[in-house]
């Protein structure tokens, strides 16, 4: 991530030394998102839990990044879930998109890849959706929890995981496996 945060450095120093005329060039402006990216990105890596890995395809690109996460316990230990994340202009008065890339039985993920996950909604209406005050970390960590303790039966998306637990317990862990196996390695 030094290299984007390098680079605003150097563009600053470069801006500081023109003449006014030439301050005003709209190219080499910084977007409010991609500042707040440094700084955000940065206190992610500090703070990523041990079942996270983050990997940025292009670190000049701090708003386009994969997350991985392999949960160390509960029904979804042994698996590796790669979701891509994208962070739009409008950050941080948006929430970042987010898709899962890894076939999943979840029931807070479809199979196609959208996630049921309250922090991501832009409105909601019990007040637990985006806020300008969200961060990546807080996103990171709410899709950890998405294995654990954020793991809702009760408010599915992928409504035929939610019933399949409610139905068989056992067998429902059994078609997670099967999904780890197929998928998730």
């Amino acid at each position: 991530m030094l290299t984007l945060a390098s680079k605003l450095k150097r563009e600053e120093g470069v801006r500081a030394g023109r003449t006014s005329a030439g301050s005003n060039d709209a190219s080499h402006r910084v977007s409010v998102r991609d500042r707040l990216l440094i700084k955000e990105v940065s206190e992610l890596e500090a703070n990523l839990p041990n079942t996270c890995k983050v990997t940025f395809p292009d670190e000049n690109k701090l708003y386009h990044f994969q997350l991985a996460i392999s949960p160390d316990e509960g029904y979804y230990l042994g698996g590796k879930f790669q979701f891509e994340i994208e962070v739009p202009e409008a950050y941080n008065m948006v929430p970042p998109r987010v898709k899962c890339l890894t076939r999943i039985w979840h029931p807070n993920i479809a199979e196609t890849g959208e996630i049921c996950l309250s922090l991501l909604r832009e409105h909601s209406i019990d007040g637990t959706g985006w806020a300008p005050t969200r961060t990546l970390k807080d996103v990171v960590w709410g899709l950890n929890s998405l294995f654990t303790d954020l793991l809702n039966f009760d408010d599915p998306l992928n409504i035929d995981a939610a019933e399949h637990h409610l139905r068989d317990k056992e067998d429902f862990r059994n078609k997670v496996q099967d999904f780890i196996k197929n998928y998730a390695r």
